[in-house]
Parts: C-alpha cells; sequence; structure tokens
C-alpha cells in the first residue's frame, strides 16, 4: 500500500523535516468476520435445533406416511438431504426475513435463492423472477402455489448493521492495538536528500513503503541503514488493549445479536447453571414460534380446507429436550392423580400414543382418593 501524498510532500520540501503522521498510514479495520460470525453462530442453533424436528401429516392418532412425509423428512430434492434443506430454509428465513420455497414439475422442493414479491390488496400475491442458482424461471408463481415464510417486519442485518457499527470499529482497533503490542519500531532520518530526480524519488518511495509494511505487519521490524539513512529503534511505550478486552468485545455484540432472536445469553454461552430453565424458554420463545409459522404455512399449502376438517393436519414433532427418566417422578403424579391418561403424557412428552386402550383411560390411585371411597378392613 501506497502512503497518501507521500511524493506530493517531496516535492513541496527542500528538506525533508517534516513529521510522518501514522493515522495516515493507519488501515481503517471494518472486522467484517465479527458480524459473520455472531450471526453464523446463533442463526445456525437455532437452524440445527429445528432441523431435527419430524414433520408428519396425521390422521387423527395415525401418521400418513405419503409423498409429502417423504418430502419434508428424507429428501426434498436431488441435492439435499432433510437436515440440510430444513437449516438452508431457517437460515434464509431469519437473516434473509423470508424465504421462498417453490415445487418443481418433479415435485421437488426447492429454496429459491432470489425472487420479487408482487404484493396486491385484495388478490393473492405473486413471485416473479424466482432464481434457483444459476436458472431463472420464467414463469410467475402464485402465492397458493408456493411456501412463503415471513420471519418478521424488518431483516436482522438491518437491524444488526447499527449495532455493528460501533462494535465493529471498536473490535478492529482492540484487534489492531494487540497485533502492535510489544512491537519493535523504528525510525529514520533523512539527510541531504536534495535530489528530486523521478528515479531517486522512487527508490526513497520503496524504502518507506517497505518499511511501513514491516512495522504494520511483523512483531519484529528492521529496516537496514543506508547512506543518507539512519535508523532509530523507539521502545513502544503506546499503551494497548488485552485479549481478554477483544473478547469482551465480541461476546458483546454476540449478546445482542442472540437477544434479538430470543436465545437466552447463558444457554449460547454453554453456561450450566439452571440450564434445563434456560433450554425451557429457548424452546419456548425462540423455537416454538418459528415451528408455529411454519406449521401453519405447511396447513394452508399442503392441505386442503376439505381435508383439514377432517382431521388431517400438519404435525410438527420438534426434539425433547427432557430427560423422561428425570421426569418418572412428576408422570406418576399426573397420572395416579387422575390429571391426564398415559397417551396425553406421552404425547407431552414427545412420544406416539401407545395402541392399549388402558393408556386412554384416567387413573386414579387410591392415594388421591377420597377417605370415604376407600373400602378397607377385613370382611367377616
Amino acid at each position: 500500500m501506497r502512503m497518501i501524498g507521500l511524493l506530493d510532500i517531496f516535492k513541496k520540501h527542500s528538506e525533508l523535516d517534516f513529521m510522518l503522521d501514522m493515522e495516515l498510514l493507519e488501515e481503517n479495520m471494518n472486522k467484517v468476520h465479527l458480524k459473520r460470525l455472531a450471526i453464523q453462530t446463533c442463526i445456525n442453533m437455532i437452524a440445527r435445533t429445528i432441523s431435527q424436528s419430524e414433520f408428519r401429516v396425521k390422521k387423527g392418532k395415525e401418521v400418513l406416511k405419503d409423498e409429502m412425509y417423504y418430502r419434508l423428512n428424507v429428501r426434498p430434492n436431488k441435492n439435499m438431504t432433510a437436515s440440510t434443506f430444513w437449516q438452508t430454509v431457517i437460515y434464509k428465513l431469519v437473516y434473509d426475513n423470508e424465504c421462498l420455497i417453490i415445487q418443481s414439475d418433479t415435485d421437488d422442493l426447492l429454496i429459491a435463492d432470489d425472487f420479487t414479491r408482487n404484493e396486491y390488496p385484495l388478490v393473492g400475491d405473486t413471485f416473479t423472477g424466482v432464481t434457483i442458482k444459476d436458472y431463472e424461471y420464467n414463469r410467475t408463481f402464485r402465492m397458493d402455489d408456493v411456501f412463503y415464510f415471513q420471519y418478521s417486519n424488518e431483516k436482522l442485518s438491518t437491524l444488526i448493521d447499527g449495532v455493528f457499527k460501533d462494535y465493529g470499529e471498536l473490535f478492529g482497533r482492540l484487534v489492531e492495538f494487540q497485533k502492535r503490542k510489544n512491537q519493535i519500531r523504528a525510525t529514520v532520518d533523512l539527510e541531504n536528500i536534495n535530489a528530486k530526480d523521478e528515479k531517486t524519488m522512487q527508490k526513497l518511495q520503496e524504502f518507506i513503503d517497505k518499511m511501513y509494511k514491516a512495522i504494520s505487519e511483523k512483531s519484529v521490524a528492521i529496516v537496514p541503514q543506508q547512506k543518507g539513512f539512519t535508523y532509530n529503534e523507539k521502545s513502544n511505550t503506546v499503551e494497548t488493549q488485552n485479549v481478554e478486552d477483544i473478547n469482551k468485545t465480541a461476546k458483546g455484540f454476540l449478546d445482542h445479536v442472540a437477544k434479538s432472536l430470543g436465545i437466552p445469553i447463558a444457554l449460547l454461552h454453554g453456561e450450566m447453571a439452571d440450564v434445563e430453565k434456560q433450554t425451557r424458554n429457548y424452546m419456548t420463545f425462540c423455537i416454538d414460534p418459528l415451528l408455529k409459522m411454519i406449521g401453519d404455512e405447511l396447513n394452508d399449502k399442503a392441505i386442503t380446507k376439505k381435508e383439514f376438517m377432517n382431521g388431517i393436519k400438519m404435525d410438527i414433532r420438534r426434539i425433547s429436550y427432557s430427560n423422561l427418566f428425570d421426569l418418572a417422578s412428576s408422570i406418576d403424579k399426573l397420572v395416579s392423580s387422575g390429571a391426564f391418561t398415559g397417551n396425553e403424557i406421552r404425547r407431552e412428552a414427545g412420544h406416539e400414543d401407545s395402541e392399549d386402550p388402558k393408556l386412554d383411560k384416567h387413573i386414579v390411585t387410591k392415594n388421591y382418593q377420597e377417605m370415604g371411597s376407600l373400602e378397607g378392613g377385613e370382611k367377616e
């Protein structure tokens, strides 16, 4: 990188007695990877959670293993598994605020990389310019023919940009300062250089450029002494921040992104204190709303109104965060008190109903019955 206006300064002064302004040489450290890391960390956490869900078409208690079940849970299209497919959907939905899925002529479910939504007040919206990889459809897709998910009213990237503007600049300066910590620096005095010919000026410029590059990129910057140049090594007295300050800055920005997505900060950082409560909040306030949105769209587009009224509906079985062995005591009380049947408990725990008819009955143990209804003692 060449120093701005350095040759012009040489030409204006007969003697090189100016002081070099290091701020002209300092690069603007725009650490975009700080934003990418924070967004990737949060969105990938959500995507991995939802990708473990099972998307089922149910008629009463029966799960219909049809073409739609296969597409949603095994192979949506020729190039994606279900896990990869749903991770991509969630990433685009959360980051871009919207995601469009179309169905090809071969019934493949394809995620649009780019599209234009045409909104109308009295009729259904349409989608044009739908592009998947390098292929753009010439046709117009109606809202009824696609799966369209919209996350919120404003793009996550737009919301984060304002916060990142300050955090990114601070993070970049801390990284730059840390790189220069304990760096050996030197100065060069230029004496009796009055030649103004182009060759001399070019050599001088190349020498200064190499010197600056060595200082800015190397922990030990060595500048050879030449005729007319006096090399002076300086001790580094610049106060710099330590690595902990860099980590705190990155953590602070990550926390802002997590809050905007409803992810508990303690869970994101792997803190073990009250992890069950944090996980429950994560599933309730972050995952469940997304699954509800997806379920509503699938019920509307994949199932007709007549089928829905006849008991056919899309049911999403998300990953369970509870350990059945930890819940055993609570399950026993819920069933033995007669508050819930066995199959109701199984559904809440994320399992299928049992075919045993006994699990559809309410059972009340003697400990929960009224005293007058108990029969005891010996009969003569």
